[in-house]
């Protein structure tokens, strides 16, 4: 169905009301929103249309709805390498809706070009979101992102602002080819780089397939964290259908941005804001398209981050709950075999939420206007391949993610257990203890290391403040010497994070975290730990007695900062179960808590 033949968005409810600021009227449109306040509106209309005309627009142009559109778009950022084309293409969309199309810059982060993480960045970019939103002119916006912490950042600043806002993603790579095997970015990474650890590969072929893991511009071609957000920005239904997972060079991924460019206009008339489409219905559609395709661990931090923008909570025993009855149905790495091209050519988002119907909200709204199951009407028949299993033959019996608790992990703690090792789901072993990533680079590799294939690999101070900004060293590299004997999986249990590219036995995200004086500060080398994904138990086999003296001696001294973002990123972060957000940007209270029991 093209976009003519879609009904309108309906208009906005009674109840709406406008979250801009610095002076804006509720009912300004385009170009007179937002004016600077001289004590004469009128005339600050009259300075503001006079510099934009230096750029050669008629008052016919500025007549029309604006619908903004954030262009991340830089040379450090090879994931948004077709920023430009998608820019084009949704300019493209807007002029044939009537529209006038403006874009502009915002910050751009990329997994590995910022230091000292990503998500360290993520919510000064979610700041710069928000805020360049409310300061300029816009009826609607379109988000452009793609790599990890992006598209979550734009929508976190996209559901602050309250202006009408629609996602687009820049879409994954090509995979590539190394000694007739297909590749790519990034779990071959990891494979391969394990590999050269163990010596089983030399120099020479580590550097040839490190020219082909990255086969053209565009985000992980696995089923990483920025396609799991992908994934779930269409299931939230801030997206347009069919939109998350057309890769970056393709044909498809240009109409969806034309198609994008049109709907926010729509969007824009309707003044369909992101609080109507991103609510807890929607949330928990995302919860369980997380669990079905055997998505990042990220992807519940980001999720939680974006909904705390609403007053939404989301339930870490809701989550677990829902994780039992939801099977993986997609077979992507590193959970399964395929990439995101070939989740594109079996259909897509629209066909896995097919299979999923029964479990989801359909009334959820979308950006078309349409709800959730109505555009699963309208989506494209079903046709025969094998990268999207039905709920019959799934490829993993239960979610992708498992929630952990215990006296190790009071606040809860993730593993992704469709892509861990089955032998290691059920184990007890002792702990060698790394107090920080320096100590970890320091000593992992050191012949005279302590260390046994059977033994659990724990990591400290990882996590929001201790790194600072949880960076993805969760996924602890196997010793050397272990690797050399052809170990090629250890429990491992950090407070921090890994790639959603990664696979392995990893408890992440436990919480709290060290560096504010978790339990996990505790542990020593030699301790024993219980993993048990069956019971659901992190437990530190240390009798209470010992840590608290433990806890006695050694207060707890928290990561401080003297001046800028990292002073106020230290003070006001949240741990992992909030989302990792600033306490100051969730929305005051609780409208909601998700999932709800069903």
């Amino acid at each position: 169905m093209s976009s003519s033949d879609r009904p309108p968005v309906p208009p906005a409810s009674s109840q709406d009301s406008s979250q801009e600021s610095g002076g804006s009227q509720p009912s300004a449109e385009g170009l007179a929103k937002g004016l600077t306040n001289y004590g004469d509106t009128g005339f600050s209309l009259f300075l503001r249309k006079a510099f934009i005309k230096g750029a050669g627009y008629t008052d016919d142009a500025l007549s029309r709805p604006v619908i903004g559109i954030v262009n991340t778009g830089s040379s450090y950022n090879p994931c948004h390498g077709n920023a430009p084309q998608l820019v084009e293409a949704v300019k493209r969309g807007v002029m044939l809706a009537g529209g006038l199309p403006v874009d502009f810059p915002t910050i751009s982060v990329h997994e590995s070009f910022s230091a000292p993480t990503s998500m360290y960045l993520r919510n000064l970019m979610s700041m710069d979101t928000e805020e360049m939103i409310r300061a300029q002119p816009m009826d609607a916006v379109v988000l452009i992102g793609g790599c990890d912490k992006t598209v979550p950042a734009q929508l976190m600043g996209a559901a602050s602002a309250g202006v009408p806002a629609i996602q687009l993603v820049t879409g994954s790579m090509l995979t590539g080819a190394h000694r007739g095997e297909r590749v790519g970015a990034c779990t071959d990474c990891r494979r391969y780089w394990g590999r050269f650890r163990a010596e089983e590969i030399d120099g020479t072929e580590i550097a040839d397939v490190n020219n082909q893991l990255v086969a053209s511009v565009g985000t992980c071609s696995v089923m990483g964290t920025a396609s799991t957000m992908a994934c779930l920005a269409e299931a939230m239904g801030i997206m347009v259908s069919g939109g998350a997972s057309a890769p970056a060079v393709t044909a498809d991924r240009i109409r969806v941005a034309e198609r994008t460019g049109t709907t926010a206009v729509a969007m824009a008339a309707a003044r369909l804001t992101p609080d109507r489409i991103l609510t807890g219905k929607s949330i928990e559609n995302a919860l369980r398209v997380l669990l079905a395709i055997g998505g990042s661990t990220n992807g519940i931090v980001h999720l939680t981050a974006i909904a705390g923008r609403l007053g939404i909570d989301i339930d870490l025993a809701g989550l677990d709950r829902m994780s039992r009855e939801t099977p993986v149905l997609v077979d992507l790495k590193p959970s399964g075999q395929h990439y995101m091209e070939d989740f594109h050519k079996a259909g897509g988002m629209p066909a896995l939420l097919r299979e999923l119907r029964p479990l989801l909200h359909l009334d959820a709204l979308t950006v078309s206007g349409r709800t959730l199951g109505e555009e699963l009407d309208a989506a494209p028949p079903p046709f025969a391949q094998e990268v999207i299993r039905s709920r019959a033959e799934p490829i993993y019996p239960a979610g992708g993610l498992a929630v952990l608790r215990g006296n190790l992990a009071p606040g809860g703690a993730i593993i992704k257990q469709s892509a861990a090792n089955p032998a290691l789901m059920e184990h007890e072993g002792r702990a060698v203890v790394f107090e920080d990533a320096e100590d970890m680079a320091h000593r992992i590799d050191d012949e005279a290391l302590d260390v046994k294939a059977d033994d659990i690999l724990v990591l400290k101070r990882i996590g929001p403040t201790g790194a600072p900004g949880m960076p993805e060293a969760g996924y602890m590299p196997i010793p050397k010497k272990l690797a050399r004997a052809g170990v090629k999986d250890m429990v491992r249990v950090s407070d921090g994070r890994m790639s959603g590219t990664a696979a392995g036995t990893i408890v992440l995200h436990v919480t709290p975290e060290a560096a504010i004086g978790g339990p996990l500060a505790l542990v020593r080398s030699g301790d024993r730990i219980r993993l048990s994904v069956a019971r659901r138990e992190l437990a530190l086999l240390v009798d209470d007695a010992e840590l608290a003296r433990r806890a006695a001696e050694q207060p707890v001294v928290r990561p401080r900062a003297e001046r800028g973002y990292r002073k106020l990123f230290l003070e006001t972060v949240t741990q992992a179960d909030q989302g990792v957000d600033f306490d100051f940007l969730r929305a005051g209270g609780t409208v909601d808590t998700v999932p709800r029991e069903r």
